[in-house]
């Protein structure tokens, strides 16, 4: 197969982890359950966003996408063949609370209970991820992510799911990329509502990090097993140049980018230095504020290159990429993988690291043959092997994704996927890279 790495090189990479290291591929619920509307499903905020002329690149949506709900046992049997060891998954919060609050929908929770069931039968460890941008639209409609009462929502949403997937399910992440939830849903406005207001993402990102407390807590409560944990995109920020000005412009970025949710989270509350910069947007402080946390998952894309912008409200603007890229445009530069696990260990020495995604799309065809996220998974997987030599406590990989599926405003113009999904047909073709992961898996296990 091209692509192909020779078996030595392979099991030397891979006895490069530690016994017991977790091999995990991950998805995301809109992304690829489909059946939007079936079994007592309630709307979520993508359903309704995607209706809206213009906002998705190809004009489709989520409500059939990979299939998932359908195929579940066929995709099951997938991660089994691929030899992961654990599976990151969302639950669709609509799907088993239509309103967001109150009336329970048992077929959506005998969906996850299936789920949850198969994965553990063929050995795979369930990581679940409580809030994976899907907000049910009952609630979007009560002010969503802007409305005061939405910490306690999210708790009693995170207390139910919990009471019955408790007993089978011991690693919870809370939200995935905060971050984004706020500010391409309400400063770019990209993702729903589209809103294009930052003191409204400033709002929304704070009443977030108040949801994870008081999901945490629920969590806690519900299963004295449970291990809590939250997935933040981080990349490093590096000056466009030497000069002051562009190095004060890279801690601007890495400030607004990583600092705002890694420091509330390890009780520092907000960086100063971008709070001042916000000015009278800013949110109210954190008192007394920790997250808590049993391990830290972080999402690893690609660096950031930014130089001085005087004139805006943070002082920087993001540079063009350089070298090679993906298709989503993004710089591969498997150091800044490296990079970022070896910072946040240094400052912020979390129990235990995950990388909780990080994959690439390239424009793949129906043979499967994608060398190049060979390429880029050997050169990532290499990276987090160098920090762990520097003493991170990484504790396992979940490559993104398992499927190629709905990648958001984007809809299905990218594939990230090991596995390749005929849209139409929903005939799944384990590319080169799977076959890849799969050995360097089996390898490592």
């Amino acid at each position: 197969m091209t692509g192909a790495q020779p078996l030595p090189a392979l099991h030397a990479l891979a006895g490069r982890f530690p016994t017991g290291f977790v091999w995990g591929t991950a998805t995301a619920a809109y992304q690829i359950e489909g059946a939007w509307n079936e079994d007592g499903k309630g709307e979520s905020i993508w359903d309704v966003f995607c209706r809206i002329p213009g906002v998705i690149e190809d004009g489709r949506s989520g409500a059939e996408t990979c299939d998932h709900y359908h195929l579940l046992d066929d995709d099951l049997d997938l991660l089994a063949d691929l030899g992961a060891s654990a599976y990151r998954f969302s639950v669709a919060w609509s799907r088993v609370l239509p309103e967001g609050r109150g009336r329970i929908n048992e077929p959506g929770f005998a969906f996850y209970e299936r789920l949850v069931d198969g994965l553990l039968q063929r050995g795979i460890r369930p990581f679940v991820t409580l809030y994976h941008w899907d907000l049910p639209q009952a609630l979007q409609e009560r002010g969503g992510w802007l409305a005061d009462d939405i910490p306690a929502w999210f708790a009693d949403y995170a207390s139910l799911v919990v009471a019955r997937l408790g007993d089978r399910v011991r690693d919870w992440v809370t939200l995935n990329e905060p971050q984004v939830t706020a500010f391409a849903g309400y400063q770019s406005g990209v993702h729903p509502p589209g809103v294009k207001d930052t003191a409204s993402a400033l709002i929304v990102a704070h009443h977030l990090l108040l949801a994870h407390r008081a999901g945490a807590a629920a969590i806690r409560a519900a299963s004295s097993e449970a291990r809590v944990g939250i997935a933040l995109n981080l990349s490093p920020a590096h000056p466009a140049s030497a000069s002051a000005e562009d190095g004060e412009a890279a801690r601007m970025a890495d400030g607004a980018g990583n600092r705002w949710f890694l420091d509330p989270l390890f009780g520092r509350g907000y960086p100063q230095d971008v709070v001042e910069r916000y000015g009278e947007v800013a949110p109210p402080p954190l008192e007394g504020y920790d997250g808590a946390l049993d391990f830290l998952g972080i999402n690893y894309y690609t660096r950031n290159i930014v130089r001085a912008a005087p004139g805006t409200k943070l002082g920087f603007e993001p540079l063009p990429p350089e070298g090679a890229l993906t298709e989503m445009g993004w710089e591969i530069y498997p150091d800044g993988l490296r990079e970022i696990l070896l910072r946040v260990h240094r400052d912020y020495a979390p129990r235990e690291l995950f990388i909780t995604e990080s994959g690439a799309a390239f424009p793949d065809g129906p043979d499967g043959d994608d060398p190049a996220r060979v390429e880029y998974l050997e050169s990532h997987f290499s990276a987090a092997a160098d920090a762990i030599d520097d003493g991170v406590r990484l504790r396992g990989y979940f490559v993104w994704s398992l499927l190629d599926n709905f990648e958001w405003h984007l809809g299905f113009t990218k594939r990230f996927g090991l596995v390749y999904v005929d849209y139409e047909t929903k005939q799944r073709t384990i590319k080169s890279s799977g076959r890849f992961y799969r050995q360097l898996a089996t390898a490592g296990r």
